[in-house]
């Protein structure tokens, strides 16, 4: 997994362990076997015992299945569309080390004996429990980082109430019919005018006049989920809005351009006649001066 990957797995499996649905999912499956006492746990452990015994290897159990979900998830992408067949298949490969620490509990909490024999026997428990904890924390925590097309758009609709009335902000509303599609992909919150989106690993940082979000998503994707937002791509990390370019500079000889929020992007070669051609006439005297330094 190279350096890339690695990072966008770490931002998934935060997001997953950061969620309070995922917390809430193990404790209430902790809660289920420790009433229950299934596989013998009920006779062979009193109740506190028995809650730390469920505890530690549920708590274990959860983390690492997530951890080989996810890492699962981003390796097979290009070889599998479904993103929950992709988790269901690393969930199942975490039954091995789960099984190991299953036999070691059982060691400690009931002197039951190590062999290979019974962590077989465990890994065969483990790959079923594994695949079906998989499916119920991908339903609970499906508002993570990359949940699918139609449950973001059951989460959040394609035309926000928010969205319809003017923003605070600028002061300036976008018609219902006009809003991007990008924006069905953020949190409520976030959901206001397209300024610009940028390139963060395999994510797509979406900055909107009521904040920023990274979504986990191919930038070719989000720029075809501009909508009719008037603007263009600037670099082959950044897209910005029309609205938003306050002025084009020079640095080092490097064509750059200024955002109405101070930031400065840089625009690369391929772009740069376009850039200077485009806004050089919307821009007015600010650009052209630019241009001459």
């Amino acid at each position: 997994m190279n350096a890339g990957k690695l990072q966008s797995a770490l931002r998934e499996l935060q997001a997953f362990l950061l969620a309070p649905r995922y917390w809430l999912t193990v404790g209430v499956v902790v809660a289920v076997f420790t009433i229950s006492g299934p596989f013998g746990t009920l006779k062979a452990m009193p109740l506190l015992p028995r809650l730390a015994f469920w505890l530690l290897l549920h708590g274990f159990a959860f983390c690492v299945a997530m951890a080989f979900a996810v890492a699962s998830s981003l390796l097979l992408a290009p070889l599998l569309s479904s993103r929950l067949i992709r988790m269901m298949i690393g969930s199942a490969l975490a039954a091995l080390p789960i099984a190991g620490w299953i036999v070691m509990l059982q060691a400690g909490f009931v002197n039951d004996p190590v062999t290979l024999a019974g962590f077989t026997e465990q890994v065969g428990v483990s790959v079923p429990l594994c695949l079906i904890f998989c499916v119920l924390t991908y339903l609970t925590t499906g508002t993570g980082a990359e949940a699918s097309p139609a449950r973001q758009a059951m989460d959040h609709p394609a035309v926000p109430p928010e969205l319809s009335k003017s923003e605070p902000q600028d002061g300036i509303a976008q018609p219902a019919a006009t809003q991007p599609a990008l924006l069905a992909r953020l949190r409520p919150e976030n959901r206001g005018r397209l300024l610009r989106l940028s390139v963060q690993d395999h994510y797509t940082e979406v900055v909107t006049s009521r904040g920023r979000e990274l979504i986990l998503l191919r930038f070719a994707d989000a720029l075809n989920e501009t909508g009719n937002t008037p603007g263009r791509r600037i670099h082959r990390s950044h897209w910005v809005a029309d609205a938003h370019v306050e002025s084009l500079k020079r640095d080092k000889g490097r064509l750059c351009l200024l955002t109405g929020d101070g930031t400065e992007l840089p625009v690369s070669r391929p772009y740069e006649a376009e850039v200077r051609h485009h806004y050089a006439s919307s821009t007015g005297d600010k650009t052209v001066a630019a241009e001459r330094n």
